[in-house]
């Protein structure tokens, strides 16, 4: 819960997968980065001299070599860690992951800590999991070009087995761990739509919830730093100042510019301000109440129904703002008609949405439903599906 509301200062909760991505390293005399990276049966290798430019070259580098741009979050993260240490030896990098790309589930952020925790290894580097996270969530943002929030970062460097990470993103405070209650599990269902971060969508909307920041800010006396710490009384006060759209132009006429430093608004898009705000106002409200009523699940069985509703909320609220599609739609339709009586009582696209996967809360016992479900899917839509049922934990060494 919490998904594209985490860069407009939400609260979060993130459970980490029972897949991994390693990194392997190997210091070398030559003054360069080689890396190859062993994923899909196959295998893809990059190299480069050392030292290396400051991460606005290496990006303007990776945006003109589309078929190298895999490289650019190992390049990106050696980069600040060489530049942090000043060390002179050069690397040999080895990846291998089962973390699978542009499903919503943080491949990018897997491959960003496992490497950062490599590199910061072999050169010496004390860094604190939550620093490292950061680090890597400025190395998506400047080198890749993807303007992410810090939640996947943090999930994968600090995340624990069975336990959602609650995580208040402003910037990024740990606020402690929500046990997942014995009888109940997340299970995720890959839609087989392709996901990215760096997509228009993802940017278009994140761009817009900043818009209506600077709205708010500058035509009302709210002076607030987060959308999310709005109430939704408080919003439902102001968003008649809020536009249903508006064209970039039109914004940077008016109000000059927007305080993120990971996008732009471009004047000749049309933006969806007022959803796009609406967002993490809302959802800061449901993750709260989420993660109380998983508190309390183990005593009041019963309330498994409304943290399901909360779920399913989430879901038409990225729909709303633009980032749904029919796959993910169709999945949440599917475990909706299945129940609660069946053991499955809610669903959500997960990530930056647009594809991706659907997070799907039941029971233990709802695990062949869920495959099902999955079974039915990809009969309909002729997709290949997978499915994440088990967490993992978070191993470094």
């Amino acid at each position: 819960m919490g998904g594209i509301a985490d860069y407009s200062g939400a609260r979060v909760l993130q459970l980490p997968l029972a897949c991994m991505t390693s990194a392997r390293i190997q210091l070398q005399e030559p003054r360069r980065c080689d890396v190859v990276s062993v994923r899909n049966g196959g295998s893809d290798r990059f190299t480069i001299d050392l030292p290396l430019a400051p991460p606005t070259e290496l990006a303007a580098w990776f945006r003109t070599h589309e078929r190298d741009r895999w490289a650019s979050y190992v390049v990106g993260v050696v980069e600040a860690l060489v530049r942090r240490s000043g060390t002179t030896h050069g690397f040999r990098i080895q990846i291998d992951s089962s973390v699978p790309e542009g499903r919503g589930v943080a491949s990018s952020a897997a491959l960003e800590v496992a490497t950062a925790t490599a590199v910061a290894s072999s050169c010496g580097i004390v860094i604190s999991p939550p620093e490292l996270a950061a680090l890597c969530q400025r190395v998506e943002n400047e080198v890749v070009g993807a303007p992410c929030g810090i939640m996947d970062q943090m999930t994968s460097a600090c995340g624990r087995k069975d336990k959602l990470l609650k995580l208040h993103c402003q910037p990024a405070t740990i606020e402690g761990y929500v046990d997942v209650p014995a009888g109940y599990r997340f299970y995720g269902i890959d839609s087989g739509i392709s996901h990215a971060v760096a997509g228009a969508d993802y940017g278009t909307v994140r761009t817009a919830a900043f818009m209506g920041l600077r709205i708010l800010t500058v035509d009302s006396s709210w002076r607030g730093r987060y959308l999310a710490d709005l109430t939704p009384a408080e919003f439902a006060q102001l968003d008649r100042l809020l536009p249903e759209e508006m064209s970039g132009a039109e914004f940077l006429a008016r109000y000059g510019g927007i305080i993120d430093t990971a996008t732009t608004v471009s004047p000749e898009r049309r933006y969806p301000v007022r959803r796009a705000a609406q967002h993490p106002v809302g959802e800061q409200e449901r993750v709260d109440r989420f993660a109380e009523l998983l508190e309390v699940l183990p005593r009041q069985p019963s309330v498994a129904t409304e943290i399901g509703s909360l779920m399913y909320g989430s879901h038409q609220s990225y729909s709303a703002c633009g980032l749904g599609s029919d796959g993910t739609d169709r999945l949440v339709e599917l475990v909706r008609a299945a129940g609660s009586a069946q053991g499955l009582f809610g669903a959500k696209i997960t990530g930056g949405g647009s594809g991706g996967t659907v997070a799907v809360f039941g029971t233990t016992g709802g695990e062949g439903l869920v495959r099902e479900i999955a079974a039915r899917y990809a009969a309909e839509t002729g997709r290949e599906t997978h499915i994440f049922a088990e967490s993992g934990s978070i191993a470094t060494r």
